[in-house]
């Protein structure tokens, strides 16, 4: 993926220009994008590092349950997430934590924006066979400016948090760096992205973070993006995949899986993936 990304980023890019367009040409859809019939309100998807060619993708209501699906879109299993309620889950990500790897699923979803705090549901990441997880670790926020609206949550190698707020002006928050409950941090405003955002995931060796509206998948390096310092990312349009409520992201090997609503009706969620190269 780093070589793939960095080829992209080496693109000049104006959303809307000509550009853009170039830049969307480096990405190209794989395959037709694939009912999830069981994810209506698919909200969230993480590639995972223990079971080789399965991702994690949960709705954003309903059950405490992440599913396992193959790269294909059909559903392998479901697990469970012991000890977690489910209030508005909107993002997940898998992360580094003691013994291997961890499911971090983001609650953070508040569309009346009046929540006390949001929730981070950290457990180990399930096997082939697991049907329920350990107990997890509720990770509970709060905002310093006030309740907000969010979908995007991405986890960095060095255990830092953060979250992406849904909004028109979208703002970057940050976890206390230990990574337990408190305060988060505003890092800063994100004027370049338009539209709502609602997804995030970071790469695997942290070096980019892709941020999602349901238009526009903007491509940042993650040094500069959790900075003060103004963010100039790359986007790429993903208006060509017709997705009905374009929602999740997450890196693959060369390129992205995106994740989406069926738009209401209980119509089926979609998986899409995108390759990029040189």
């Amino acid at each position: 993926m780093r070589c793939a990304i960095a080829a992209v980023l080496s693109a000049s890019v104006v959303v809307g220009g000509s550009s853009a367009t170039a830049a969307s040409e480096r990405c190209r859809a794989e395959g037709n994008i694939v009912p999830l019939v069981d994810l209506p309100e698919a909200s969230g998807i993480a590639v995972s590092r223990r079971i080789p060619g399965r991702l994690w993708l949960h709705n954003d209501s309903g059950a405490p349950v992440v599913f396992g699906v193959d790269e294909a879109g059909r559903i392998v299993q479901r697990v469970t997430i012991s000890g977690a309620a489910v209030r508005d889950w909107e993002d997940i990500a898998v992360g580094s934590c003691e013994g291997g790897s961890c499911l971090y699923v983001a609650d953070i979803g508040d569309n009346r924006s009046h929540r006390q705090d949001v929730t981070i549901y950290r457990v180990p990441e399930p096997g082939p066979q697991d049907s329920e997880t350990a107990p997890a670790r509720a990770i509970r926020a709060t905002y310093p400016d006030g309740a907000h609206n969010a979908e995007g949550f991405f986890i960095l190698p060095d255990g830092a948090m953060y979250i992406v707020t849904k909004e028109a002006s979208a703002g970057l928050y940050r976890f206390p760096r230990d990574g337990q409950a408190g305060v988060l941090e505003r890092v800063k405003m994100l004027p370049e992205i338009t539209g709502r955002v609602t997804g995030a995931a970071a790469t695997s060796d942290g070096a980019r973070v892709a941020i999602r509206t349901h238009e526009i998948v903007s491509i940042y390096r993650a040094s500069e993006l959790t900075s003060t310092v103004p963010s100039t990312p790359i986007p790429i349009d993903v208006r060509m995949l017709n997705e009905p409520q374009g929602e999740g992201v997450a890196f693959a090997g060369d390129g992205l899986y995106l994740v989406g609503e069926g738009g209401g009706g209980h119509r089926p969620g979609t998986l899409a993936r995108l390759r990029c190269s040189l």
